[in-house]
């Protein structure tokens, strides 16, 4: 079977992933960030072998894996965007806008509402729930659950690492309020997205419709 476009642009993720694990930076630490990748990559694969999503969606879903490679080779709390900032456009970010933190994370945060709408969304219409109102519902509610989830991941990570390992892993970077901010930013991306994701699972269940 010819190979289309979703699945080649997961074997490419595949090989950008391959490529950001040579001669890491902090071995350990991507390591323990990639161990939900590779799994979710495989089902992510697996689905596109039998069209549970679109292109678009494929696109999205590999857009938040491109992000979360590039977090995980750098360790999220030391992405060096200042630097790439300033050697491109000669501004620092962090003094423009008087950043006392590495905001990487929170921009990951927010793009995982962004972009996990649409293909949370077809996954849903696939399993039958096809009214607009209600996929869209169950989506945010699914998104920011997964957010939540993963918060409380990273706690339970932080109890059993030692103080530094846990910071490196979890990137709070001194801000108790952390994980709230976290999840607070994935639902604002969440809501955003909703109203641009809305029209195009209507036009794909009148398309199904259509032909059924």
């Amino acid at each position: 079977m010819k190979p289309n476009l979703p699945t080649l642009l997961v074997v490419l993720t595949f090989f950008i992933l391959a490529v950001s694990m040579l001669d890491p930076r902090f071995p350990q630490d991507q390591l323990l960030q990639h161990i939900p990748t590779v799994p979710s990559m495989l089902l992510i694969l697996f689905g596109t072998r039998r069209n549970w999503w679109s292109t678009r969606a494929v696109l999205c879903l590999m857009i938040f894996a491109w992000l979360h490679i590039l977090g995980a080779r750098f360790v999220y709390s030391c992405v060096p965007y200042d630097e790439w900032s300033q050697s491109l456009f000669g501004v620092s970010l962090s003094k423009t806008f008087g950043w006392r933190r590495n905001h990487y994370d929170r921009l990951v945060h927010f793009l995982f509402g962004v972009v996990m709408v649409l293909p949370v969304a077809e996954i849903l219409s696939l399993r039958g729930i096809r009214n607009r109102r209600d996929n869209l519902i169950y989506t945010f509610c699914f998104l920011t659950t997964v957010s939540a989830i993963y918060e409380i991941m990273e706690w339970g990570a932080a109890v059993v690492m030692s103080p530094d390992r846990a910071e490196a892993y979890n990137g709070q970077q001194g801000d108790l309020w952390d994980a709230q901010k976290d999840m607070a930013l994935a639902a604002l991306g969440s809501l955003i997205s909703l109203p641009f994701v809305a029209r195009t699972i209507l036009l794909k269940d009148s398309s199904r419709n259509t032909a059924a």
